[in-house]
């Protein structure tokens, strides 16, 4: 779920604090809340103090005030979809306003550490708790630590348009005539996990197989929208009847009771991994270290799990249980974020040039 762009949480944060201070006003300085407040105050103020910037796509509405009552440090968030945010930090090159960026498009975020503006030779304390093929990601500089994945895309249908033999099973079977004019997806120069979901096919089927299986696609009246809540508005109004959609809000589908059913193929679902990397140039760094080792606790990611915006992912640290309604088996495809990087703009590119035919 998207924000308004421009978020400040520390504001309310601030407000909330403040009120907490004068309700406590004539109470027992000595007591167990007070005392932690004072141990927060004092972390905080060894953080360097201040406000942390954290751009994100994602959880705004939760993460600030997580984060400040664990550490009494506030976030000054600003949220946008992957698009804008990627386009804020490089606008901001000369002068960069972020100290943290936590957004699920891994390539876009390996492209910012190829170009020197993430820091970097830092090891969180905490990242020996990932599982394996999280700790994976991890580049050898240091430069991001994935917090979780989920489907980029998985099948969604309308059950009551789509029955029988014309029920999909996998990727494949999208391209059948039967689906002409009725499949919809969500445009990868926009929407964060989209160009993830696109990249795994090109680099799976190489750039000319990945042009062919989606331009076979278009020429069958695929219907690309900018984000996947638009996607979901055209399954609801029967626009379309069949997409390829983020998880989360595949699931909040069924959640809000609309006909579909959801298809995890066999083959696995591209995968769309949520990563934190900190400014090179931030004058907090201890203080976004603090917030980075902070989403890589297995208690931060269950509390995402059990009450954030996109709760339905792949946590990356042992011991955290996804939602209880998501695939048991759900398998999901990870792009080497290197390859995805190089060849970004050249897909975004394609798929732009294919919209302008």
């Amino acid at each position: 779920m998207k924000h308004n762009w421009l978020k400040t949480a520390g504001i309310t944060a601030g407000v909330v604090s403040m009120l907490a201070v004068t309700a406590c006003g004539g109470n027992n300085q000595n007591s167990p809340a007070a005392a932690a407040a004072n141990d927060n105050s004092q972390a905080a103020e060894a953080a360097g103090g201040g406000t942390l910037t954290v751009y994100l796509n994602d959880f705004d509405a939760v993460i600030g005030e997580m984060f400040e009552k664990e550490t009494g440090i506030k976030l000054n968030i600003v949220s946008g979809n992957g698009a804008e945010i990627m386009s804020r930090i490089e606008a901001e090159q000369g002068n960069p306003q972020w100290d943290v960026v936590w957004i699920d498009a891994m390539p876009s975020i390996y492209g910012l550490d190829a170009k020197g503006q993430l820091l970097t030779g830092w090891t969180p304390e905490n990242v020996s708790g990932l599982k394996d093929n999280y700790e994976s990601l991890i580049p050898e500089d240091g430069s991001y630590y994935p917090t979780g994945a989920h489907a980029a895309g998985i099948i969604v249908y309308n059950k009551n348009k789509i029955t029988g033999d014309n029920i999909p099973a996998s990727w494949e079977d999208l391209s059948r005539t039967a689906y002409n004019g009725k499949l919809g997806m969500a445009d990868p120069a926009i929407a964060a996990p989209a160009y993830p979901f696109v990249s795994d096919f090109f680099e799976g089927k190489g750039i000319d197989g990945g042009k062919e299986y989606f331009g076979t696609l278009m020429e069958q009246g695929l219907k690309v929208y900018p984000k996947n809540p638009q996607v979901v508005q055209a399954l609801t109004s029967g626009e379309i009847d069949i997409a390829a959609l983020q998880e989360s809000n595949a699931y909040s589908m069924v959640s809000a009771g609309e006909p579909v059913e959801l298809v995890w193929p066999e083959e696995g679902a591209p995968a769309s991994v949520r990563v934190a990397a900190i400014q090179k140039d931030t004058d907090k760094a201890e203080a976004a270290k603090q917030f980075v080792s902070f989403l890589l606790e297995p208690k931060v990611q269950q509390e995402l799990v059990d009450s954030g915006d996109e709760s339905y992912f792949e946590p990356s640290a042992e011991g955290v249980n996804p939602k209880t309604d998501r695939a048991a088996e759900a398998k999901l495809n990870f792009t080497e974020a290197a390859w995805a990087s190089e060849h970004e703009a050249e897909i975004k590119q394609w798929f732009a040039d294919q919209a302008v035919q």
